[in-house]
């Protein structure tokens, strides 16, 4: 997938990056109407991160290496941290969702 071959609808990966690309689709559940209405997610790319809204959200991501991906929730302060490095490969779906009695955020 190259840069001027993105889907409409996908956030391009921005940062210099020659080689093939693949797509990563995020699912992001909070299962909380009160933090959905205020606090957007916020999902970071390799370091960059992009404020999005809940639901299905889909990234070019490179296919050749590893990809650095995190996802977390700032109200009064950064919560619901889930992280993970994607290996390199084809295209990707996961789930982030929040637990707000432990504080912590999943992937899946």
């Amino acid at each position: 997938m190259s840069e001027q071959q993105t889907p409409p609808g996908v956030i391009p990966y921005v940062e210099h990056h020659s080689g093939e690309r693949r797509l990563l689709t995020l699912h992001l559940t909070s299962g909380n109407s009160m933090l959905t209405a205020k606090s957007p997610p916020v999902v970071s790319i390799d370091g960059r991160q992009y404020l999005v809204y809940w639901g299905a959200v889909s990234f070019e991501i490179p296919a050749d290496r590893a990809v650095h991906l995190s996802v977390h929730v700032e109200v009064e302060r950064i919560g619901q941290v889930a992280s993970a490095l994607l290996p390199p490969g084809n295209a990707v779906t996961l789930a982030y969702a929040t637990d707000f009695r432990s504080g912590q955020g999943t992937l899946r």
